[in-house]
């Protein structure tokens, strides 16, 4: 049970955080600086300081907050799926969902993929991450070993499922012409189930 001062604690960093993403979706990255979350906020820049370590740590948790929002739909989506074709199809589309609906921190996290506060922040993140990843690789095993996904290399499988609606997210994100979500959550996710299904997949689905 929390004391009266770890309540406050954690309500603080929470009041931070919502107002880090409501900056970010109004002003972009520049917006995302200390004096705009004091005045967003009232919080003091000691408690800010605190809590984060500045305005990097800030946006290196919320980092760590929305890929594990995006991440804990994926699992989702695979733990609810009977079969190898069912879950591949359903992680793509849950992917793209949680574009559509969460477009703020789907924005942030796309944007931030390469920013110069993530590598101080890494070994966190990694932490934040694993949890969804060991389940994610939970899933994915049985159908492996089973034939009905290929054995391939983590990375290689990664890029294959997650590549393709990473990057036409991100397009869409950006307002680039062309993207459209409502047309990749219709052609991708059977198209990239046969790119990973394996030799024992069949037609069917496995």
């Amino acid at each position: 049970m929390m004391s009266p001062k770890q309540s406050r604690g954690e309500a603080t960093a929470e009041k931070a955080l919502r107002a880090a993403l409501d900056l970010y979706a109004a002003k972009g990255h520049a917006g995302l600086t200390m004096t705009a979350l004091i005045a967003e906020t009232g919080i003091s820049s000691g408690s800010l300081y605190h809590h984060f370590g500045g305005v990097d740590g800030l946006a290196a948790a919320l980092y760590a907050r929305c890929v594990s929002a995006l991440m804990e739909a994926l699992v989702a989506a695979l733990e609810d799926s009977a079969t190898a074709r069912d879950g591949v199809r359903a992680l793509v589309e849950a992917y793209l969902r949680f574009v559509q609906e969460n477009r703020a921190a789907a924005h942030f996290v796309h944007a931030s993929s390469y920013a110069d506060f993530l590598p101080a922040h890494a070994e966190a993140l990694a932490a934040a991450k694993a949890p969804h990843m060991r389940r994610i690789g939970e899933w994915l095993r049985p159908h492996v070993e089973s034939g009905r996904l290929a054995d391939l290399p983590d990375p290689l499988t990664e890029m294959l499922v997650i590549g393709p609606v990473a990057e036409i997210s991100r397009r869409w994100l950006a307002g680039a012409p062309g993207a459209d979500l409502t047309a990749a959550t219709r052609l991708l996710p059977e198209r990239i189930w046969r790119s990973i299904r394996g030799d024992d997949a069949g037609s069917g689905g496995g």
